[in-house]
């Protein structure tokens, strides 16, 4: 089965959103993030799809084995999202607003190893862009505690 074979079959099995995933606590300066933790691939294909709402606190941690150009799009996903494109050091990189149920491909300016998405709005509303930092242990220096969080 092709990758783009076993990601539509994922896709269409999956019935519910996925809420049992592990999760880490985040900060972004005062502001505190509970973020669920989508680490293996199949976790990360479903990420927050059909979740219905989210908490403003709350958003999903997509972690990647190497840093590579992450692109992100939104089928089945029903919340309208921001990505954070963010650094190995917790820098975000760039922010992406995303569409609900759309096909449009948002992509990191260049390659990263996280990308954490919340609520459409959530950085903007607490003034974070793109050079602002993340703090947590995922960001913590050590590839291993990062893939590990």
């Amino acid at each position: 089965m092709t990758a783009l074979g076993l990601a539509c079959s994922l896709a269409s099995a999956q019935e519910a959103p996925q809420l049992g995933l592990p999760r880490v606590e985040l900060t972004a300066g005062m502001h505190r993030i509970e973020a669920q933790v989508a680490r293996s691939p199949s976790e990360r294909q479903v990420g927050l799809m059909l979740r219905r709402d989210m908490p403003a606190h709350e958003g999903m941690l997509f972690v990647f084995e190497q840093p590579g150009v992450q692109c992100f799009w939104m089928k089945n996903t029903l919340l309208p999202l921001t990505a954070a494109f963010v650094a190995d050091d917790g820098t975000i990189v760039n922010l992406a607003d995303m569409q609900p149920q759309t096909e449009d491909s948002h992509c990191s300016a260049k390659p990263v190893r996280y990308v954490l998405e919340m609520n459409r709005g959530w950085f903007q509303q607490r003034g974070l862009k793109a050079g602002a930092r993340l703090a947590g242990v995922p960001f913590s220096g050590s590839p291993q505690r990062a893939a590990r969080p």
